[in-house]
């Protein structure tokens, strides 16, 4: 007898619907709806000022949303009420729900007062009351997975840019969250020390991690993620497979933006 059981539907990580935001009277986001399901890497591209970071900021509450409906692994950050307005959950539950994700941020955000083994283990001690001996021996795996085990007791001035983004990264995995978000993770980085960057997110991509990364390095969206969305004006003007989007953009402005960064 053949296994009838239906498969399980995809989870969705993220999903968010007709998201606007504005900036007093500029509007920044015009209506995105974008849905992220587990083990997804979605690369978001478009020129400066289109709006891809704010959007990624209001994913986790950096910004809050004007309108629209937030999803995370189900639960519910915010939904528009019968008048227009955007209502957020409790602060509680805001906090609860912002755990499931990372962020890396393009300036790496570190403290420079800590060493990087006290950076990374700062956050679980406080926020998820994890004792040290627990924390630090996670702290450790993941400095080893990220290639800096060896600057474990430098502080971050004794780091290139690029170790400080993987620490940085490492920092985020420090909290177990089910999806990373990035924003411009390489932006700050000489040309030399962006590819380290990229090998650790192309490492997080094969063990199936939940990504969403605004980005400008064309290589990583077409060898990693399994899908580009192309953002212009805060709106998604095209999103596909990757291999799919760089070989048959559909729209015009897709494929100036690209003729434009290739």
């Amino acid at each position: 007898m053949p296994d009838l059981t239906p498969e399980p539907m995809p989870q969705a990580m993220i999903s968010a619907q007709n998201i606007r935001k504005s900036f007093g009277t500029t509007p920044v986001l015009r209506g995105i709806s974008l849905e992220l399901l587990r083990g997804d890497v979605v690369a978001i591209i478009g020129p400066s000022g289109s709006g891809k970071s704010t959007f990624l900021r209001c994913l986790n509450h950096l910004e809050t949303i004007d309108s629209g409906r937030i999803t995370i692994e189900g639960e519910v950050l915010v939904d528009t009420d019968a008048q227009g307005r955007a209502q957020y959950v409790s602060d509680a539950k805001i906090r609860s729900i912002g755990r499931k994700m990372g962020m890396v941020f393009q300036s790496f955000n570190l403290f420079p007062h800590l060493t990087v083994l006290e950076n990374i283990i700062e956050a679980p001690m406080l926020v998820k009351k994890m004792p040290r001996a627990a924390i630090v021996p996670v702290a450790e795996a993941l400095l080893q997975k990220v290639g800096l085990l060896d600057k474990r007791d430098a502080y971050p001035n004794r780091l290139s840019g690029g170790q400080k983004q993987r620490v940085a990264i490492a920092r985020a995995l420090a909290m177990g969250p089910d999806i990373l978000l990035f924003d411009e993770p390489t932006s700050a980085l000489d040309p030399e020390l962006t590819g380290e960057v990229l090998r650790t997110m192309r490492a997080l991509a094969q063990e199936h991690m939940t990504m969403l990364v605004v980005t400008h390095e064309m290589g990583f969206a077409r060898e990693v993620a399994n899908r580009v969305v192309f953002m212009d004006k805060g709106e998604i003007v095209e999103q596909a497979p990757a291999a799919q989007f760089f070989a048959a953009p559909q729209q015009q402005r897709t494929r100036a933006f690209l003729q434009n960064m290739l």
